[in-house]
C-alpha cells in the first residue's frame, strides 16, 4: 500500500512539473514578440528598454546601437511595402507617425497586425512622451523613469558648462547629399532645436524647414561653426570637399577650421541620449 502511494505521488509530482515547465513556456511565449520597427529613435528606446533581441527587422534609420544594423532591413520611407512587414510574420510593429505611406498603415491594419503608431519627438519634452508610452507598452516603468532621468541628468551637466562660458556661438546647419544637393536648416527643424538646447545661435532665420544653399547665403549668414552629419561629409568627398561648396571660403567656420560633423541620428533622433548629444555640441563650438 505505501508502495503505490509513493508511486502516485512521484507520478503526480511529475505531471506537476511538467505542467509548470509548459505554464513557464507558455508565460515566456505570451511576453516575448517579434517586433518591427520603423523609426531609428523608436528602435533606440526599444533597446534602451531591454527588448532589442525582439527586434526581428528594421528600417534603415535604425542606426543604433550598431548591432541593428545586422537585422534585415524594411526598406526606407515610402519604399517600405506591407508585403516586406508582413513576410517576416511580426506580432508587433512599431512605427513613426507619418514614416509610412498611409495604403501601407491600411494594408497592415487589414492583416491584422498589431501596430503601435508614435510621434517622432523635436523637443526634450517629446522624447520623454514617447519613452513613457514605450516603457508603458512594454510594462517598464521604472526603466522609462531611469531614461528620463539619465536625459535630467546630461542636460544639467549641459547646462553646468555653459554657465562657465558666456559666449553664444553663431552655428549653421548644413545638410548635404553630394555636391550638387546642399540645404541649410531653418528654424523649426530638428537643428534650430537642438541649436537651442546647446545655447547656438541659429544664423539662418526668416523661414522654416529646409531651403536650398545659394552661393550667397553663406557668406551673409557667416557662422562661426558649420554643423554637419558625418554621412553628408562623406557625400562631398570628405572635408577636403568643403572648399568645393560656393561662399564657405568666405565664412569664419571655414577661415577658422571651425566644422564640427556629428553622427546623423545620434543629434537629430532626440532619443535617450538627446542631452549627451546637445552637451557634446555645446563642448565641440566652444573649443
Amino acid at each position: 500500500m505505501i508502495r503505490k502511494l509513493v508511486l502516485v505521488f512521484i507520478a503526480f509530482s511529475l505531471v506537476a512539473c511538467g505542467s509548470h515547465e509548459k505554464s513557464e513556456e507558455t508565460t515566456t511565449d505570451q511576453t516575448s514578440k517579434k517586433i518591427i520597427t520603423a523609426g531609428g529613435t523608436i528602435t533606440e528606446i526599444v533597446n534602451a528598454l531591454g527588448h532589442g533581441d525582439e527586434i526581428i527587422a528594421t528600417d534603415l534609420t535604425s542606426t543604433y546601437p550598431e548591432a541593428m544594423k545586422e537585422l534585415p532591413s524594411i526598406g526606407y520611407r515610402n519604399q517600405i511595402k506591407a508585403e516586406g512587414i508582413l513576410a517576416f510574420g511580426p506580432d508587433l510593429v512599431l512605427i513613426e507617425e507619418g514614416y509610412l505611406n498611409a495604403d501601407v498603415i491600411t494594408q497592415l491594419k487589414a492583416a491584422q497586425v498589431e501596430l503601435e503608431l508614435f510621434t517622432k519627438p523635436k523637443s526634450i519634452a517629446e522624447t520623454k512622451t514617447i519613452i513613457a508610452e514605450l516603457s508603458e507598452l512594454f510594462q517598464e516603468k521604472e526603466k522609462g523613469v531611469h531614461l528620463i532621468s539619465e536625459i535630467d541628468a546630461d542636460l544639467e551637466k549641459l547646462n553646468q558648462f555653459i554657465a562657465t562660458h558666456e559666449s553664444k556661438p553663431k552655428a549653421l546647419f548644413v545638410m548635404a547629399r553630394g555636391p550638387e544637393t546642399l540645404f541649410i536648416a531653418g528654424e523649426k527643424t530638428f537643428a534650430s532645436e537642438i541649436f537651442k538646447i546647446a545655447q547656438l545661435e541659429n544664423t539662418a532665420t526668416g523661414f522654416d524647414e529646409f531651403a536650398p544653399l545659394s552661393p550667397e547665403s553663406l557668406p551673409n549668414l557667416n557662422p562661426d561653426f558649420i554643423i554637419l552629419f558625418a554621412s553628408s561629409v562623406q557625400s562631398l568627398g570628405g572635408l577636403e570637399g568643403l572648399s568645393k561648396i560656393q561662399g564657405i571660403d568666405q565664412t569664419t567656420a571655414f577661415q577658422k577650421n571651425q566644422i564640427i560633423t556629428m553622427d546623423g541620428h545620434y543629434l537629430s533622433s532626440f532619443g535617450p541620449r538627446v542631452g549627451k548629444a546637445a552637451l557634446e555640441l555645446a563642448k565641440a563650438a566652444r573649443p
